[in-house]
């Protein structure tokens, strides 16, 4: 799928990129499978806002996701792939042989008609689910679980995948798409192939109004601002803070170290990111 340009008519225009959907079969969403997705702005239970610069957005439905895979031996049949506005990666439908239906994050190369089947015995095609004991070494897998049966958390962004490395006892290594090298218990669930619509990461916007129907409002730096608003704020003519970045309320934004010691899955983790 190509990267599709805009006749620059307009100025909002020039610079803007889109997808082509060319791998779209299906335009409106499930019903079943669909529930209200109510817009809370960054906000918290309190009603306070907890992330910035959100709100504003486009109105949506939540597609009901299969990230567990727990349909084990029953084959499934792709039905359609569709957009989903929730995530960067498309979604495919699927119609299992006992009439119950499911989306699951579409896999590159998976088509309508193609058949897929979750379970140790299921062969290593492309959308099937197996545990990463049974996955090869080299095989690339995508919606990787890290506790058996919660369901896969590590890689379901559009374009990516992880790749196994290697076996040692009850856990397997796996490299991430950042680079990280983690080790997984074996019993847990991972889907074979790489994520598609790999050209998401190339779309430009082209302009501030279409951040704003995806929910996200401006972004002011910290050194433009006055001193009582921010620690960069103040200075005579432009400054560039005189300290290193840290946020709002003080705490270093760069190399700072934020995992908790009581929760530390740092055990697990072969090789770092960075």
């Amino acid at each position: 799928m190509g990267i599709k340009k805009y006749k620059p008519v307009t100025p909002g225009l020039r610079y803007k990129t889109g997808l082509g959907f060319e791998e779209i079969t299906r335009k409106n969403p499930e019903k079943s499978l669909c529930e209200a997705l109510p817009c809370k702005a960054g906000r918290a239970s309190n009603g306070r806002i907890s992330v910035r610069r959100r709100g504003g957005r486009h109105k949506r439905l939540y597609r009901i996701i299969d990230f567990k895979r727990d349909k084990y031996d029953i084959e499934g049949k792709v039905v359609s792939v569709e957009y989903d506005p929730n995530r960067s990666a498309f979604i495919s439908l699927i119609h299992y042989i006992d009439g119950e239906k499911r989306y699951i994050v579409a896999p590159k190369g998976l088509a309508v008609g193609d058949t897929i089947v979750s379970g140790p015995k299921a062969p290593l095609n492309n959308g099937n689910a197996l545990p990463l004991e049974n996955i090869p070494l080299g095989i690339s897998v995508h919606n990787v679980e890290l506790e058996k049966g919660r369901g896969g958390q590590l890689v379901r962004a559009a374009g990516t995948s992880a790749t196994v490395v290697a076996k040692e006892g009850d856990y397997v290594t796996i490299k991430l798409p950042s680079g990280e090298m983690r080790m997984v218990f074996k019993k847990c669930y991972a889907t074979i192939g790489e994520i598609g619509n790999e050209d998401k990461m190339n779309v430009s916007l082209g302009k501030a109004g279409r951040s704003r129907w995806l929910g996200r409002r401006p972004k002011v730096r910290g050194v433009v601002m006055n001193p009582h608003d921010h620690p960069h704020g103040g200075g005579e003519g432009k400054t560039s803070g005189g300290r290193h970045p840290v946020t709002p309320w003080g705490k270093p934004t760069k190399g700072y170290k934020t995992r908790k010691k009581r929760k530390t899955t740092s055990k697990f983790i072969v090789k770092r990111r960075k």
